[in-house]
């Protein structure tokens, strides 16, 4: 029997503590928009983000994991530095270090919190098209030695490395 493959991710299914400020953050910041949705029994509204879809659901009290989280890229890294920062949901990472974090290889990524603690990272494939004097870069290799793959390591499989 042929092993099976995953062709791409379909959805990703997060918990909402106040299901309307979770659908107003997604639809704000990623441009997230709603789409019908079943009845489960249970509040869930479901939002359509580029090719794929984000669930929101309402199950009871639910702390969000520590960890986990869910990754988008953007189509203006920017923009939503700039709206993360006034809804104030940007997130320090523990183990210092700014807010975005550039990787040797020439991306970067930030972390956000929506309304339920969910964490969110966002991408951005090409740190020279990013305005240095309104996005304030941390380089990881400052933080943490970055070595051999570590050095090369990327999110963008069709990127130029970087040497």
């Amino acid at each position: 029997m042929p092993a099976v493959r995953a062709i791409r991710l379909n959805h990703v299914s997060v918990h909402a503590d106040d299901m309307e400020a979770s659908i107003r953050f997604y639809e704000d910041v990623f441009g997230a928009e709603r789409v019908p949705t079943p009845n489960f029994g249970f509040p869930v509204v479901w939002l359509q983000v580029g090719e794929q879809q984000i669930h929101l659901f309402q199950r009871g009290p639910v702390e969000a994991p520590r960890f986990h989280h869910l990754s988008f890229d953007v189509d203006d890294f920017e923009a939503v530095f700039l709206k993360a920062n006034e809804l104030g949901c940007l997130r320090q990472e523990e183990g210092g270090g700014g807010l975005v974090r550039e990787h040797p290889a020439g991306w970067v990524q930030m972390y956000l919190e929506d309304p339920a603690g969910n964490l969110i990272e966002v991408d951005w494939p090409d740190v020279s098209t990013l305005d240095r004097s309104v996005i304030p870069l941390t380089q990881l290799s400052e933080l943490h030695e970055q070595i051999g793959d570590a050095a090369r390591a990327t999110l963008y499989v069709d990127a130029p490395v970087r040497s």
